[in-house]
């Protein structure tokens, strides 16, 4: 692994652990088992670090698309369900881009990436018949990341994560009827990742 790569990932370690505001350069050095001099070639601050873990969040998510559909947009909310509990990568990231506000002015960006992701998902599906016709793509999309954010965190403060499929399949089973069609409704399986891959 590259210096800055382990720097990068020492880093997700300690602010997934501490938080912002509970993570220092010391720690994470100690953690990366690098030197002074090698963080600060790397990285000027501990700021500079966070915003390079919330910047990454999109690669550290790796997610077989497939065919667009509803169906796999239920399933990327289960794989995220699934990042969550088993990445510390994406626990950091996370974690990160809802605590932005102690390290400079909240930057929407990560949200913002992921109204996207969930748009084309959501535009395949309104070509696939599978959406109501009041649904309107982008309103869902952004719907959809705000309702995930606060679940995880919920489910996060509750029981550690332990149980955020269940939540998930909680919200899908109030957000469906409100998005497709009973027919389409009928096909969609909620099945954590873990049961997806077996499949």
């Amino acid at each position: 692994m590259k210096t800055r790569e382990a720097i990068v990932y020492a880093a997700a370690h300690v602010f997934d652990e501490c938080g912002y505001s509970g993570a220092s350069i010391s720690k994470i050095m100690v953690q990366a088992g690098v030197t002074q001099g090698s963080m600060y070639f790397h990285f000027k601050s501990k700021q500079q670090l966070a915003l390079e873990v919330i910047a990454k969040q999109q690669e550290f998510v790796n997610f077989q698309v497939g065919e667009p559909s509803l169906q796999r947009l239920v399933d990327l909310t289960f794989f995220m369900a699934h990042a969550l509990q088993s990445s510390v990568l994406v626990r950091a990231s996370v974690r990160l881009a809802v605590e932005q506000g102690e390290f400079g002015p909240p930057d929407p960006t990560a949200y913002h990436e992921w109204v996207d992701q969930l748009c084309i998902f959501l535009y395949a599906a309104r070509e696939r018949g599978e959406l109501l016709d009041d649904v309107d793509e982008r309103e869902f999309a952004a719907l959809l990341t705000g309702a995930f954010a606060g679940l995880q965190i919920y489910s996060n403060i509750a029981t550690g994560r332990a149980d955020l499929n269940e939540r998930l399949m909680v919200m899908w089973k109030y957000v469906l009827p409100t998005l497709a069609p009973a027919h389409v409704r009928a096909r969609i399986v909620m099945r954590p990742y873990a049961e997806e891959q077996a499949a």
